[in-house]
C-alpha cells in the first residue's frame, strides 16, 4: 500500500514543527545546553518517532507499521556511527559546544535533503532492476564484515579527501568567527574583500559528508525490510531528527561504546543475510517482528556490553 498525499503532508507538517521548536524553543539562543535537557529531548524524539508507527497501522495497515518500527530501530541503531564521527569532527576542528547545536541543526536539515534524494534513487532502481535488491544483500553482507574488521580503527580527519579538498580550494579562516559559516575578509594578496569559510562551515561539510556515506550503508538495508518509499523515508528522517540531542546526552560518555560498532555490522550482515535467503528460497525465513527483535537485541547487546567492558574508564 502506498501512502496518500494527507499522510506525505502530515508528515512533513510533524517535522516542520519539531524543526520549529528545535531551532526556535529549545535552542534559540547559541549557548551551552544541559545534559539532563538533552536527555529530555532525546527521549521526546524517539517516543515521537516510536508514536508515528501507530499512525501507519491506522492507514497502512498491521505489517507496515512493524515495518516501520524495525526501520526506525534500525536506522537509530546505525545514527550511533554518525555520533562517533561528530564526537571527532567537533574535537578535531575544536568547535566550541556553544556552536555544535547550530552545525548539527543545518546538518539535520541536509541530511533530510539528500535523505530523500537517495531513497528516490534507490527506489527507482528496484522498479527499474528486479535484481538491485539482490546487489544490496550483498553490499550489506559485505559492508558488515568490512565494519567488523575496521571496528578497532580510530577516524582521523588530517588527511581525510574531503578535509584536503576545501583546504586546497577554499578560503578557510584559521579562526573562528562566532556562529557564522561565512565571513568576508581582506584577501593578503590582492588586498581585497572576499568570502571566506569558517572552520564551523568545514565541520559541517565532512558531516555532511560523512553521513552520504553512512547512507549507502542504511539505505540499503532499510530497503531489505520494505521497498515503500513512504515507510523507508519517514523511519530514516525519524531517526536522525532526535541525532542533535542524542549526541549532546551521549557526548561526554562516547567513549564508553567503542564496541557498538560490532552491534552494527552484526546488524548489517544479520539484514543482508535475511534478505538473501528470502530470495533463495522464495520466503521469509524471518519475520518482520523476529527481525525487528534480533535488531533491537544487536543494539542493546551492543549498547550493555560496552558499558560492561567500560565500567572502569
Amino acid at each position: 500500500m502506498h501512502a496518500s498525499y494527507l499522510m506525505w503532508g502530515s508528515f512533513f507538517a510533524v517535522v516542520t514543527v519539531l524543526l520549529f521548536l528545535d531551532l526556535c524553543v529549545i535552542n534559540r539562543e547559541n549557548q551551552e545546553v544541559s545534559v539532563k535537557k538533552n536527555i529530555y529531548t532525546s527521549a521526546f524524539y524517539i517516543t515521537i518517532g516510536a508514536l508515528f508507527g501507530f499512525w501507519i497501522w491506522a492507514h497502512l495497515g498491521e505489517q507496515s507499521a512493524k515495518e516501520y518500527w524495525t526501520g526506525f530501530i534500525l536506522e537509530k541503531s546505525l545514527s550511533f556511527d554518525n555520533i562517533f564521527i561528530m564526537s571527532v569532527v567537533f574535537t578535531f576542528f575544536s568547535v566550541p559546544r556553544a556552536f555544535q547545536h547550530r552545525v548539527l541543526f543545518w546538518g539535520i536539515l541536509g541530511v533530510i535533503v539528500l535523505r530523500g534524494i537517495m531513497i528516490g534513487l534507490g527506489a527507482t532502481l528496484l522498479h527499474s532492476f528486479s535484481y538491485s535488491l539482490w546487489f544490496f544483500s550483498v553490499f550489506l553482507i559485505y559492508t558488515g564484515i568490512k565494519m567488523l574488521a575496521m571496528a578497532d580503527k580510530s577516524d582521523d580527519f588530517a588527511d581525510h579527501k574531503i578535509v584536503r579538498f576545501f583546504q586546497k580550494y577554499m578560503r578557510v579562516t584559521p579562526e573562528f568567527h562566532g556562529k557564522k559559516f561565512f565571513v568576508r575578509k581582506k584577501d593578503p594578496v590582492t588586498n581585497r574583500f572576499k568570502l571566506w569559510c569558517t572552520p564551523l562551515f568545514l565541520g559541517l561539510s565532512v558531516i555532511e559528508f560523512m553521513d552520504l556515506i553512512f547512507a549507502i550503508d542504511s539505505i540499503p538495508a532499510i530497503f531489505s525490510i520494505t521497498t515503500n518509499p513512504y515507510i523507508v523515508y519517514t523511519s530514516n528522517i525519524f531517526s536522525i531528527l532526535g541525532l542533535r540531542s542524542l549526541y549532546s546526552s551521549l557526548e561526554i560518555m562516547v567513549h564508553r561504546f567503542k564496541y557498538l560498532k560490532y552491534s552494527l555490522a552484526l546488524i548489517l550482515i544479520f539484514i543482508g543475510v535475511k534478505f538473501f535467503l528470502a530470495k533463495l528460497f522464495g520466503f521469509e525465513i524471518f519475520s518482520v517482528t523476529m527481525s525487528l527483535l534480533v535488531v533491537a537485541a544487536f543494539l542493546l547487546g551492543g549498547i550493555l556490553f560496552s558499558l560492561y567492558k567500560t565500567r572502569f574508564n
